[in-house]
């Protein structure tokens, strides 16, 4: 599949305003619904003086003690007003706490720093599972697009924390117990044929801003853009296929056929990696599907499914699943 940089440009700029309120869910369901409680704009953890937030949805009967994680970003572009209460639906009916996050933002913060952020909140979550009243090791996660690959980075890359830390957080588990996504990139240095390195440099390619990988010189006292080596280890290293292990967490993928933004090829790599290294895994194809599709909130019915396999109440001492 060949990629243009204006398609490229047209399709990412169309997400971004868009932010997945593709064929926006219904209206009815919104704040005025009873079924849960939202708990807005908690506070995940803090940097260069700004806080990083969650919206907290719990159902207010049936709750089943386990919680999903939806990553709030398109095209790395992350907000608060993004929170599309249509993707949460079927979650929360089907008794599950949905953590709705919200990583630092493109064109401010890089894919890295959202990397970061969105496994500081798993941190977060699981250090305060008796707050939320989930349990700490059933811990989904969803999203679509950037928001599945930043889904797919927790699902691999995840670690079980830094026991010698002196932060708390640090020292918790950011690991998921199941992952399901909608069209994630996968391997940016693969990016739809193979050696084609897609870091968002050419003239007309949209959203630099998540890819301006830059470091901090102490002797400089600036962040400084990184030469051309460590921008292709960065992109290997924020590619969720350099980093499939077999103890990784079970993951699905949905994924449109004509898909014109992110290739369907991104999804193929990933879940041949999963299924080389024994993960349970499965892709489901869209036939004639782009990157969205009219109504696509509707297959949160798939992803739930997904979740309800994976991250079941274990069975009580004596008695068998």
């Amino acid at each position: 599949m060949k990629l243009t940089t204006s398609t490229i440009c047209l399709l990412v700029g169309l997400i971004a305003l868009n932010v997945f309120d593709l064929g926006s869910g219904p209206a009815a369901y919104g704040a005025d619904d009873d079924s849960y409680t939202r708990k807005e704009d908690v506070i995940y953890g803090r940097k260069f003086g700004s806080a990083l937030t969650m919206d907290v949805f719990t159902p207010r009967e049936m709750t089943n003690g386990a919680a999903v994680i939806w990553v709030v970003s398109g095209g790395w572009f992350s907000s608060h007003d993004a929170i599309n209460l249509s993707f949460l639906k079927e979650p929360l009916g089907r008794g599950y706490t949905v953590f709705a996050v919200v990583h630092g933002s493109q064109p401010k913060y890089t894919i890295p720093e959202a990397i970061a952020d969105m496994t500081l909140s798993v941190r977060y979550i699981r250090a305060h599972a008796t707050d939320f009243k989930i349990d700490p090791n059933r811990i989904g996660v969803t999203g679509g697009s950037a928001g599945g690959h930043l889904s797919l980075m927790l699902g691999t890359a995840g670690d079980l924390g830094d026991p010698q830390s002196k932060d708390p957080l640090a020292r918790t588990s950011s690991r998921v117990q199941a992952v399901a996504c909608f069209f994630p990139p996968t391997d940016f240095m693969n990016y739809g044929t193979p050696g084609f390195m897609w870091l968002n440099r050419g003239p007309k390619d949209a959203f630099k801003a998540p890819f301006d990988f830059q470091v901090w010189n102490p002797a400089t006292k600036l962040f400084e853009v990184v030469n051309e080596e460590t921008r292709a280890k960065i992109g290997r290293e924020i590619s969720p296929v350099n980093h499939v292990t077999k103890d990784d967490p079970p993951t699905l993928i949905i994924h449109g056929d004509k898909d014109a933004l992110v290739p369907l090829q991104q999804s193929k790599l990933i879940i041949a990696k999963f299924k080389e290294a024994g993960v349970p895994c499965e892709l489901v194809v869209k036939p004639g599907a782009g990157h969205g599709w009219p109504n696509w909130f509707d297959d949160m019915r798939t992803i739930a499914d997904w979740f309800d396999k994976y991250l079941k109440a274990p069975a009580p001492a004596g008695q068998s699943q």
